[in-house]
Formats: C-alpha cells, structure tokens, sequence
C-alpha cells in the first residue's frame, strides 16, 4: 500500500509538526490571496473614480452636457466666447468669423493665427468643425438653437443663452465648461479693479449722462442699458439720459425726427459697416443733419466716434477693457 506523501519517511512527531508548518502556510497563502483580491477591488475602484473625475457636467442653456476633462481642441461659436477663451491664455482651433475684419476683428487679429474659421455667428459651418474633431464646442441658444442636436453629435456643446445683458454671466460659464474657473475669476477681477480705478479717477465726471447711438445700413438706434457698452456704463457709474435710463435693448428704427431723442451730456456713436459704405453713408447723412448738429453734446465737441467691432459687436472681456480705456482716454483729456 501506498503511504501518504506526508507520512513518508517521517516519525510521527516530526509529521505533526509538518502538518501544522504546511497548514500555516496555507492559512498565509489564503490571506494573501484574499487581500490581493481586496487590493485588486480598491485598484478597480480607484481606476473608476479617475475616470469620473475624467469628465464633469456642465448645466447650460440646453440642457446638461458631460465635458472631457481638459478640453484642448475648443471651437467658438460667438464673438464674446472668442474673447473670453483668449483671456483665459486659450486659443480655439475653430472660431467664427468676426463681423468685421478678414476675417478677424483688430483687436484680436494677433492672438487668432491658425484658427480655423467654421462660418458666422447666424451661419455655422458644421462640416468644418467635425473636420476640427473638438472636444468642446460653445455657443448660444439665441445665435444656434436650431443647431444644437447636430452640434452636440460632433461634441460636448455647451450654449450660453443670450448675448444681451451681463456678459459676465457666460463669461463665468465658458470659464467653468473649459475648467478654467480660477483663471476665470482672475480675469473677472482685473476687470472689476479697471472699472473700480476708473470709477475713482472720474469721480464727479460720472454725473454725465451719456447716450449710445448706432448707425447700421438700414436701421438706426439709440441703444439703452441691456447692451454691451450700455452695461459697462453702469458698471462705472455713469448717468443715462431720461429716455434712455431703461432695462431694455434698444430704440430702433429711428427716423431724423428722433434726433433729439440722441441727446446727452456726451454722445458716443458707432457704425455697423459690412464694406458696401452703406452704413458709413447714412453715419455721414445723420450726423451733418441740422438737427444733430444742434444737441448740445455735438455743439460743446462731446460726440465721439468710437469703434463699433469694441463697443458693440465682439461683446467680450478684451474689449470691455478697451471701452474702459476708452472712457478714461476721452474724460480726463476733456479735464485737462
């Protein structure tokens, strides 16, 4: 007969003793096991909440959106979301064509080699932004409602909802979609210093009350508060003429018998030209008109021309610094 391999050769003493070093080492082989299997858990765990932290959700005007974290390859959908991705030290791969300049605004022309234009603001290109594989797209309920689900196929897209009003509103949005949100806050403070430091060079020079006027092709206006440049003059502390000192958008379709109604103690004006010179025609017809020339502003050499692309159209942070510079270039030359 066959002995057991453990009886083999050994007393019985020495066997007992045997087993019981062959047990233990079974015992140890066990927990070892078992905690490789626990370290394995905490291993698929940790490796689950790193690809959580991989992305986060963006609520927005759409809806909610997942973003990969870190986003690298941005395409811009509107003028102001141009403008806050430069502040922030990013430049898109995609952007849409400024409303004026070829095919930048001035302003930005520097920062904005390379990027791709994917249309305009109210005429997106959609091939040439799947062509660009972003990894986020931001744009506007108000400029791209209607292409949302086709936008939101290419990638993440997140939509700011209007382009009037407090812009730093979608600023603070484009920062957090972009993961930037401390680089944002930064941004947003220097500007809130400029406008403080200008606030108090001006001092009394902010009971001026100040009127925006605009010259487009086919439509005049006088814009009111909730407008870029309207916003930023109360930010300051500026004054607004009676007819003007209003929470809305704008007075529009004006006729020469509203020039009155232009009036203030300064009058800042700019125009809307595409490049046909229909707009800077009926700028020159206004402004030789009788009666403009007449407001108390244009009599004391208080109307200023200033730029329709930095008080108006790009609706971003880097020209909302600019109108600040502006400002403080025009006033404390008129108090010297």
């Amino acid at each position: 007969m066959v002995e057991n391999d453990y009886q083999v050769g050994f007393p019985e003493g020495e066997m007992t003793m045997k087993k019981k070093l062959i047990l233990f080492s079974v015992i140890i082989a066990v927990i070892l096991a078992l905690a490789g299997c626990g370290k394995g858990t905490d291993q698929s765990k940790s490796e689950s909440d790193k690809n959580t932290s991989d992305t986060y959700d963006i609520k927005h005007a759409m809806g909610k959106t997942k973003i990969g974290n870190d986003p690298k390859r941005i395409v811009s959908l509107t003028n102001e979301s141009t403008e806050a991705l430069l502040a922030m030290g990013i430049k898109p791969v995609g952007a849409v064509k400024s409303w004026e300049g070829d095919p930048w605004y001035k302003h930005i022309k520097d920062k904005m080699k390379g990027v791709k234009v994917v249309g305009e603001e109210s005429q997106v290109n959609l091939e040439a932004i799947a062509k660009l594989h972003p990894d986020l797209i931001i744009g506007n309920k108000m400029r791209q409602e209607k292409i949302y689900p086709q936008l939101s196929k290419i990638a993440p897209t997140v939509f700011s909802e209007t382009l009037r009003g407090d812009w730093k509103e979608n600023f603070k949005l484009y920062a957090k979609a972009v993961g930037k949100e401390d680089k944002g806050k930064e941004v947003l403070q220097d500007y809130d210093n400029h406008v403080q430091t200008l606030h108090d060079k001006l001092g009394d020079k902010l009971n001026n009350k100040i009127s925006l006027v605009r010259f487009m092709p086919s439509d005049i206006r006088i814009y009111h508060k909730d407008t870029f440049a309207g916003i930023i003059l109360s930010q300051v502390g500026f004054k607004r003429p009676a007819n003007q000192d209003k929470d809305d958008f704008a007075a529009q379709h004006l006729t020469k018998e509203m020039i009155p109604k232009m009036g203030g103690d300064y009058i800042f004006y700019f125009t809307y030209e595409t490049g046909d010179g229909n707009a800077s025609k009926a700028e020159k017809e206004w402004t030789n008109d009788p009666l403009w020339k007449n407001l108390s502003a244009v009599k004391q050499g208080h109307a200023y021309q200033v730029s329709d692309a930095v008080w108006n159209t790009s609706g971003g942070v880097i020209s909302a610094n600019m109108v600040l510079d502006d400002l403080e270039k025009i006033f404390l030359k008129d108090s010297k």
